[in-house]
């Protein structure tokens, strides 16, 4: 739960084992009545195998500092440098929702030497996720009866169903969360960024975002472009699109994608999608059809119902090095009757674990959705949208359509619309694209680096979503040249 104490005392106690912080704490440029809280002091306690565990008080209002005190998590993989020449490199991964504390030891195992002793590589989960003061709605037992019993919002009664279904998570958003679920929205989060760079000791804000990251570093650039240093963007949100375009554009990447997969795996002996790529997707098409009124069984009993099945095949299409993954799942649907393996994808999709507890990823990802974008959430509109996505997405389109009534249920307005950004007096940010990704479509990229005033995109060419450290060594010597020298290539860059 949220508490509303007012932040009175700077730096906390430190505990048995914690390891105080010895950097500087910048205090230059402190947002008035925000004192308190950029002059606190983080206190590292070891955690993981090589990692640190902090936790940073932030105002629940950036404008209102006396309305409430909310938890940052951090956690901090060490330079491996006898100094620190460079400060911290802050991490996020996407979601929105991702948790940036979670994924960040095994992340930063993977980063060039250099890197890694060059920075301080620090993962923390934004205002509402995760393990700071998070978002809260609805139990796994409910969840699970939601999606044992899905709802067809194309017909009159289904959609009254939907509607009611977004209106009691609404509601119990509303009364578990608190003050919070008004406050969760990107701007919020990009002024805690600020606040993170400032107690971690560093004059810029070096950072690094994935996805929907790519949103949030743009809004930081907007707001503090004389505190933006070396920033990376990669797979890229258009912060301009309203929410329709983008819902209409990455359904048709992912359409896209699995065309694509379907390609790769139809020469593959034990492929189980038989023909032209055409009809390999009509295999699947079918495949989801019946699973309207026919759901399959799974190993622990639960069904797999149709908008599982449509889950767990869009989450291996974001990695094309688990694309396996994605055919033998269908195998077993398609020549077994057995859902067990798409449920797992799916699972993994809505974060649940095998205990039946659910991360919050998916309820902190409409709290911060909602307070971002309007929309319109009439049958009209909405049917409109429809339309629109299934004809962009033949087999998946229609699973992306009626998300508006969940915002339009929400108990709060939006508060950052969407916009173009520009980070006029911000230096050079480094914005990656690939040209096959399918929750961030390449057009993105080439947008945010159009619209960013210091913006220099870096294409990479494939599949699969985001492009740095997945195994194209160019994509990783430009950023890596840029995060330690500031090094860019002359021209736009193909790898």
């Amino acid at each position: 739960m949220l508490s509303l104490t007012v932040l009175l005392a700077a730096a906390p106690v430190t505990g048995a084992g914690a390891v105080p912080r010895t950097a500087p704490v910048v205090t230059a440029q402190v947002p008035p009545g925000l004192e308190p809280f950029y002059a606190q002091e983080i206190v590292w306690t070891p955690c993981g195998v090589a990692a640190e565990c902090a936790t940073v008080s932030a105002p629940l209002d950036h404008a209102d500092p006396a309305a409430g005190v909310i938890d940052l998590a951090l956690t901090r993989v060490p330079s491996t440098g006898a100094a620190v020449p460079q400060g911290s490199l802050l991490v996020n991964f996407g979601g929105p929702g991702g948790s940036g504390t979670a994924a960040i030891e095994g992340w930063a195992a993977g980063l060039d030497p250099g890197v890694r002793a060059a920075y301080d590589v620090v993962g923390f989960d934004p205002r509402g996720v995760g393990s700071s003061t998070a978002v809260d709605c609805v139990d796994g037992p409910t969840v699970d009866a939601w999606r044992a019993d899905p709802v067809d919002p194309d017909t009159p009664e289904g959609l009254a169903e939907l509607t009611a279904r977004a209106e009691l998570f609404a509601a119990a958003c509303a009364a578990t969360t608190g003050p919070l679920l008004g406050e969760v929205d990107t701007d919020s989060a990009a002024r805690d960024l600020d606040l993170l760079r400032a107690v971690l000791g560093d004059d810029r804000l070096t950072y690094l975002g994935y996805s929907y990251g790519t949103l949030l570093g743009a809004a930081y650039i907007e707001l503090f472009p004389e505190r933006t240093g070396r920033f990376v963007l990669d797979a890229a949100v258009d912060p301009a699109l309203d929410i329709a375009d983008l819902s209409v554009q990455q359904a048709a990447g992912f359409e896209r994608s699995l065309r694509v997969f379907a390609a790769s795996c139809l020469p593959q002996d034990g492929c189980p999608l038989e023909g032209t790529v055409d009809e390999a997707v009509a295999e699947i098409d079918a495949l989801l059809e019946r699973l309207e009124t026919q759901p399959l069984p799974t190993a622990d009993g639960r069904p797999l119902t149709v908008d599982d099945a449509v889950a767990g095949i869009i989450r291996p299409l974001y990695e094309d090095r688990v694309w396996w993954l994605l055919g033998q799942a269908l195998g077993r649907a398609l020549d077994h009757g057995d859902g067990t393996a798409l449920m797992f994808l799916a699972d993994s999709a809505y974060g649940r674990s095998p205990d039946g507890t659910y991360s919050n990823a998916n309820e902190a990802n409409t709290a911060i959705d909602c307070l971002d974008y309007p929309v319109d959430d009439s049958p009209a509109a909405m049917a409109a949208l429809d339309a629109r996505l299934q004809e962009a997405a033949p087999t998946l389109g229609d699973y992306f359509s009626h998300d508006e009534a969940y915002c339009g249920a929400w108990p709060h307005e939006p508060v950052s619309p969407p916009a173009p950004v520009d980070g006029a007096g911000a230096g050079p940010v480094l914005v990656v694209g690939g040209t096959g990704d399918p929750a961030t479509p390449y057009a993105w990229s080439e947008a945010l680096a159009e619209q960013l005033a210091g913006g220099h995109l870096l294409t990479r060419e494939g599949e699969g979503h985001g492009s740095y450290l997945r195994g194209n060594l160019c994509v990783d010597e430009v950023v890596n040249g840029y995060l330690l020298q500031g090094v860019l290539p002359a021209q736009e860059r193909t790898c």
